[in-house]
């Protein structure tokens, strides 16, 4: 019998990109908008024009980038003090941020919050918060607030892994689960905690792991690719919508800079930190644009101008702002509601 042989074609078919061209756009905006915020508060740091505690948030800003993607108008946001990303990506403008951290009257908190306090309540951006893991229970308690007025809205909490040994984050962790609290609990591992490894502080390195002991939904996620961050959200979000409780993401990102600006980060070896340079979040989604003829080199390079502008007029508006007046001391400290059951 004479054997056919079906003759296979040379031409692949191109693959059909998972998210649209305005999404790349999006994501590659809010990055680089992102990475050159904190490269010039970085210098405006070392010309003493920014003073206190200085944590950036470069390498991380792929997380933001994809958070905001999959989430809904109304979801709230809670996190740690490297917050000026997730602040800029909620919607706060460059220049209400950096003149927040030259500590002026313009800032998003009127100059009384620098590095890391900002909040925003038009956003439901709730900080940045100062004291390590103290925002897991208030990220729990805001969740719990929607859930009792009825929304979908769900919170993200999101915290650090040197955070994550905090005793309050266990307290959470079983009260959400026990109350079916849309809550999604996002650990930021970027493999240090101010310098000491996760290696060194528990022996469960997989930290997402940590919610089996609550049959709490638990995943890791790629850190530094939007595509990932965006799918794993989606998911949770979901899962939480959907009143099922909550939802615990390890995402595994790397911070390029020091803890602080006071840290050399000497307890990183360069091959590490070579390794790492590779999987640059901003540099990978810059070359997939362009791969996918979702921009051209010189739309990209407009984009990079555009947001170089945007960052100079932010220094200029923070440097010609005012310092808050000394009355402001007394101003926003207490909020009075008035309650009908309660006789003040």
């Amino acid at each position: 019998m004479e054997q056919v042989v079906e003759k296979k074609s040379n031409t692949r078919k191109k693959k059909t990109p998972k998210f649209s061209k305005e999404t790349y756009l999006k994501w590659y905006e809010t990055m680089l908008r992102i990475r050159r915020f904190e490269e010039r508060a970085l210098m405006m740091y070392g010309q003493q024009k920014i003073r206190g505690f200085l944590h950036v948030y470069i390498g991380q800003e792929a997380i933001t980038a994809g958070m905001e993607s999959a989430l809904q108008e109304g979801d709230c946001i809670v996190t740690a003090y490297r917050q000026h990303g997730t602040a800029i990506g909620r919607g706060v403008t460059t220049k209400a941020a950096m003149a927040e951290l030259f500590g002026k009257a313009t800032g998003v908190v009127k100059g009384k919050g620098g590095s890391m306090h900002f909040f925003y309540k038009p956003n439901n951006y709730f900080g940045g918060n100062g004291i390590v893991g103290a925002q897991i229970p208030i990220g729990t308690g805001i969740a719990f607030a929607e859930k009792y007025r009825g929304t979908d809205n769900l919170c993200v909490t999101m915290f650090g892994d040197g955070a994550a040994r905090q005793g309050a984050l266990h307290e959470s962790f079983n009260m959400a689960m026990n109350w079916d609290i849309p809550v999604l609990y996002i650990c930021e591992n970027n493999g240090y905690a101010m310098g000491t490894s996760v290696g060194r502080t528990s022996n469960v390195e997989e930290m997402y792991k940590m919610g089996l002991s609550y049959n709490m939904p638990c995943e890791p996620v790629d850190g530094m690719d939007p595509e990932a961050v965006h799918e794993a959200i989606s998911r949770a979000a979901k899962h939480i919508r959907a009143g099922k409780g909550p939802y615990f993401l390890e995402i595994r990102t790397y911070r390029y800079k020091g803890h602080s600006v006071s840290d050399p980060a000497k307890y990183r070896t360069k091959d590490e930190v070579s390794h790492y340079k590779d999987l640059d979040p901003l540099k990978i989604t810059e070359k997939r644009l362009l791969e996918r003829g979702f921009a051209t080199e010189d739309e990209v390079k407009a984009l990079k101008n555009a947001i170089k502008t945007e960052i100079d007029e932010a220094v200029k508006f923070a440097e010609a702002s005012p310092f808050p007046d000394g009355k402001e001391l007394w101003t926003d400290n207490y909020v009075q509601e008035d309650y009908p059951y309660i006789k003040y």
